[in-house]
């Protein structure tokens, strides 16, 4: 559906297998609000305060009509991005005529999509995105991981090989294990998009061993 339609997601704050935890200023940012529960700890201490703050927020969200709704699906999409990648991403990366599918059996956003090309996929498992080749484009010149091989690899990249840490030219120290990234060549022209094996320190100091898990090859 398009996002200049009506419909909108509403968050149902439930008990859910899957929750992304977030610290009380990611929670703020985002526009969500603060859910209060009584402390439920075993500890035996007498507690003073009598209320703790719950910064979970539950990906259990509900389809509903615009009026009754907590946020509205751009805003949520480029908040996580924003969270994922770095401040401005979301608004690179999600412009305002792109279309959000949900999960049928969840309802729960699903595939971001513009111009009928798919630009990310948001996780289940950690509410995060993994990038399609096309969102990859897109945000190459705004986000920090970004890995830059050897050309002379370029191809085997491209065919959706993975990246070993002999390959690697550069990286951002801030790129983590399990990120998302992108790999580009020395033009920086797109290659691929996976997942860091290991940290951009650890990418520079070895000379074996995979360091990026490649999920798409421009040519695979």
């Amino acid at each position: 559906m398009g996002l200049g339609s009506s419909w909108h997601i509403f968050p149902c704050f439930e008990h859910a297998p899957h929750t992304v935890s977030f610290a009380p200023s990611i929670i703020a940012s985002m526009g969500l609000p603060l859910i209060l529960r009584p402390q439920t700890s075993h500890r035996k201490g007498l507690c003073t305060c009598g209320v703790f703050i719950y910064a979970s927020y539950v990906y259990s969200c509900r389809i509903m009509l615009a009026g009754a709704c907590v946020e509205s699906v751009l805003t949520r999409i480029r908040s996580v991005a924003d969270y994922q990648f770095g401040r401005g991403v979301g608004a690179a990366l999600f412009p305002e005529s792109v279309e959000v599918a949900f999960s049928r059996r969840t309802g729960r956003i699903r595939y971001v999509f513009l111009s009928g090309k798919r630009l990310a996929t948001m996780r289940p498992t950690d509410g995060l995105f993994s990038l399609s080749l096309a969102g990859a484009c897109l945000v190459v010149g705004h986000v920090r991981c970004v890995i830059v091989v050897r050309d002379n690899v370029a191809r085997f990249v491209a065919e959706g090989g993975d990246v070993f840490a002999v390959h690697v030219v550069s990286v951002n120290d801030e790129v983590r294990a399990r990120d998302e990234v992108v790999v580009v060549d020395g033009a920086g022209r797109v290659l691929a998009v996976g997942r860091a094996v290991l940290s951009g320190a650890e990418m520079r100091a070895f000379k074996r061993g995979v360091a990026v898990k490649v999920r798409r090859g421009v040519e695979s």
